[in-house]
């Protein structure tokens, strides 16, 4: 028996603005591909991201060569314990790059461990510095340490004048709660569309639609119906339309104002938005 042919990806006539993936994963055939693709589907704009002291030079190189491309700078919590005094300066050094539009991917994982925790804080901390110093956005990693993410988000606040966004969230309600009142954005990506995320759902279902941003998370997460395959910034339309039926407005609506809450969150100066 032949298998199903899986349901062909939607096309909108709305741009969209691709906030979380790692396009430095993929190899340059590959790359060449997922961009043309993107390019092809009305993506206008993709924000790659930095996660390790071995790919902050990457991903502004990509960018720099790739004019829908953006990227930020920054160590994972998997990575904490990579995190130097030189790696800090290089951080510093590269948020003057126009290509770079946040610091991330920061924050805390105390589901894997693979840092020690209090490493993982302090380097949360010292990040989280860098980017009001600096005056741009976070992208927050946060799995099982929504009460640390919290307290360590609330001493930085008075400082952290552009926020950011808690990226593929799929944290608890607290948590959503604590960023929406606080002014973050929540990423959502294709785990939206599993049929045992629930939880990511419920986040949906009480976020303001002047908070929430798309993201891929690519080359992970791959939505329904294309899990399995690698994921990447052409499958975002189908989290588009699972996000706008839990909210119960329409696709095009919700791409409009995931675009322009995008702008805002990375390519929009704080002076800019007072305006």
């Amino acid at each position: 028996m032949s298998k199903k042919p899986r349901r062909p990806i939607p096309r909108f006539n709305c741009p969209i603005i691709e906030t979380h993936c790692h396009l430095d994963y993929l190899d340059q055939e590959a790359l060449a591909q997922e961009l043309s693709a993107a390019r092809d589907l009305g993506i206008e704009r993709i924000v790659t991201i930095a996660v390790s002291p071995d790919n902050l030079a990457t991903v502004r190189e990509l960018a720099a060569g790739q004019d829908r491309v953006f990227c930020t700078q920054g160590i994972h919590p998997h990575e904490a314990e990579s995190y130097t005094d030189a790696v800090e300066e290089a951080i510093r050094n590269a948020a003057t790059d126009p290509r770079v539009v946040a610091i991330g991917e920061i924050g805390l994982d105390y589901y894997y461990d693979h840092a020690d925790r209090k490493i993982q804080r302090d380097v949360f901390h010292r990040q989280l510095s860098i980017a009001s110093d600096v005056n741009l956005p976070v992208v927050i990693h946060s799995r099982e340490a929504e009460a640390d993410t919290q307290a360590i988000l609330r001493e930085h606040l008075p400082a952290l004048h552009r926020r950011g966004v808690v990226h593929s969230f799929s944290s608890d309600l607290d948590l959503a709660s604590f960023a929406i009142d606080t002014g973050f954005m929540l990423g959502f990506n294709g785990m939206v569309t599993f049929p045992k995320a629930d939880n990511v759902r419920a986040a949906v279902a009480i976020c303001p639609l002047d908070r929430l941003v798309l993201e891929t998370d690519a080359p992970y997460l791959t939505p329904v119906p294309y899990r399995g395959q690698r994921n990447a910034p052409r499958f975002l339309p189908f989290i588009a339309e699972r996000i706008a039926e839990i909210k119960e407005v329409p696709v095009e609506q919700l791409l409009e104002q995931c675009r322009s809450n995008s702008e805002r969150l990375f390519f929009t100066p704080l002076h800019e938005q007072a305006a």
